[in-house]
């Protein structure tokens, strides 16, 4: 996180805000990814649930 000093010129305390607004919006970015390919994780194992159920049900039942 960008930090500020006393001192500053106007000019670099515009600097230093648009520096963490750059920051703030590329941590919104990245959690933003890390939820998707949360949820992509998720959906990869539901679908493979799925499938593995329904090999059971089409084993011939023991006689």
């Amino acid at each position: 996180m960008p930090a500020g000093q006393s001192g500053m010129t106007e000019e670099e305390v515009v600097d230093l805000m648009i520096a963490q607004q750059e920051n703030e919006d590329y941590n919104t970015l990245a959690g933003m990814l890390i939820g998707i390919g949360f949820l992509l994780v998720l959906i990869s194992f539901g679908a493979r649930r799925k499938r593995d159920t329904a090999k059971r049900k089409e084993k011939k039942p023991a006689e």
